[in-house]
């Protein structure tokens, strides 16, 4: 059985609860901004195009076909225009900017992390490794309570590459004077988090929290961090 020193975890929908924050945090604009006199009609109706909208997106800026300031102005202006609400470049600006500025304040965390991220860091040293705004990460993990179980905070936009890019993982070992043999990463995402480690020769775990079917070998499964436990 391997002998692991360093544990990498993704941030978003892995430790910190992505989709619960986001919403709570879209919520409040969506009523600040009066977006309901502007023609959208019901915020459920906003959040679930804009969850449409945003996953793509992020899938281009992923693969380098948008920038950063295109996903972070865009999802916004694009969702609003599915409402026939067209021409608003300074109200996706704003929305843009109030994302940014209040997400990183939400505390919710996806369930055990705490407790995970007890037991696992009296055993191993733990990094982050993610593809999220270098001036948003920082500050959830710090609002949420966790930054100080993590060693290395390894950001895409700060090391130039992207996840699933094999060299982010080469830079996050030598950030963490780790080698792959000793390491392993822990994320939600299968092709970003846990094929890219795969490539690069990493064993992963796939947190597969919303039970999707698995088609891929990968070195663990898991529907509930709990299950970290009888890893490692």
């Amino acid at each position: 059985m391997k002998t692991y020193k360093h544990i990498f975890f993704d941030l978003d929908h892995t430790l910190w609860d992505m989709d619960r924050n986001s919403r709570e945090t879209i919520e409040e604009m969506y009523h600040h901004h009066q977006l309901e006199k502007l023609g959208v009609p019901a915020f459920d109706r906003f959040m679930a195009h804009y969850t449409e909208v945003n996953d793509f997106m992020w899938e281009q800026f992923r693969m380098g076909k948008i920038d950063k300031e295109t996903l972070r102005f865009g999802r916004f202006e694009h969702t609003l225009q599915r409402f026939g609400i067209l021409d608003q470049l300074a109200l996706s600006r704003k929305l843009g900017d109030a994302y940014v500025a209040k997400a990183p304040e939400k505390t919710n965390l996806m369930p055990h992390t705490i407790e995970v991220l007890d037991y696992l860091s009296k055993k191993y040293t733990l990094h982050i490794i993610t593809n999220g705004f270098a001036e948003v990460q920082g500050r959830k993990m710090k609002n949420s309570g966790i930054n100080h179980y993590f060693d290395k905070l390894v950001i895409s936009e700060e090391v130039g590459f992207k996840k699933p890019d094999p060299r982010i993982f080469e830079h996050a070992l030598q950030a963490a004077n780790a080698n792959k043999n000793e390491s392993m990463m822990i994320g939600d995402n299968l092709e970003v988090d846990v094929n890219g480690a795969k490539r690069f020769g990493m064993d992963q775990v796939w947190y597969n929290a919303k039970g999707m079917a698995l088609t891929e070998d990968v070195t663990h499964h898991i529907d509930s961090l709990l299950h970290l436990k009888t890893i490692l």
